[in-house]
């Protein structure tokens, strides 16, 4: 049985994006997978999906709906389990095997290399693996020391690379990104769609757009920032239509 996991909370996400998660994963694997989602809120969520409270951790309240909630799924004992979990975010769209996961480098926490520090050896937590509990010792440094982690770090994705010295990335086509490796250009991009790599499992949609946005072409805009919109369009691809559904 492979374990992927995920994190839900708050507003930005409702539960449309675990269960099309959930519908991706058994897409595009192959073995027995099951799909834990972490959350405060399991209204809406399919009952396939095993559904966990948050994990607890002790964090300052401004950064408390960001992505350092995340460092609390380095804790041990995580509820039941054990050996190697993927984690995936909740706006990622997976396009092919995912299988593949958990069999590069077992043991050890195998990240995306961060598009926009090529070379900097700092991760991005879109998609990560680790083996529950070898690297506890970031969390419970983070309850410890948050203060002083937080005024250090900007994100706890360039936290956890200097921590685990022994981090993997992953081979650059399995997961791209919709904005930094796929997206053409402005103008071309009016006319022409992002072009899907053929050996890409993953593709991750940080900030805006979602991908529940680029199925209706659109890319929120703050009304301060009303300008942006000349540039901020695209077409919609067919592999989005595809696969997040």
């Amino acid at each position: 049985m492979q374990t992927i996991i995920c994190m839900k909370w708050g507003e930005r996400y409702n539960s449309i994006f675990v269960n099309r998660l959930f519908r991706s994963i058994k897409r595009h694997s192959i073995r027995k997978t099951r799909l834990i989602c972490f959350t405060d809120n399991i209204s809406g969520i399919d009952k396939e999906i095993e559904c966990r409270p948050l994990p607890k951790i002790d964090i300052p309240e401004y950064v408390s709906n960001t992505p350092w909630r995340k460092i609390s799924v380095w804790q041990y004992p995580l509820h039941d389990l054990e050996g190697d979990v993927l984690f995936l975010d909740l706006d990622l769209v997976i396009t092919g095997n995912i299988d593949r996961f958990f069999d590069y480098k077992p043991g050890l926490y195998c990240v995306i290399e961060n598009w926009t520090q090529k070379g900097k050896g700092i991760g991005n937590t879109s998609c990560f693996r680790f083996p529950v509990g070898n690297y506890s010792f970031v969390y419970s440094d983070f309850e410890k020391n948050s203060n002083e982690i937080l005024k250090k770090f900007h994100i706890e994705q360039t936290y956890l690379s200097e921590q685990i010295k022994d981090q993997e990335f992953w081979p650059n086509q399995w997961c791209v990104s919709f904005k930094h490796d796929l997206l053409p250009k402005w103008p071309v991009r009016l006319w022409k769609a992002a072009e899907l790599p053929t050996d890409t499992s993953l593709v991750a949609f940080t900030g805006k757009p979602d991908p529940d946005d680029v199925l209706l072409g659109k890319w929120p805009v703050p009304k301060k920032y009303f300008f942006k919109k000349v540039y901020k369009q695209f077409c919609t691809p067919h592999w989005v239509k595809s696969n997040w559904i």
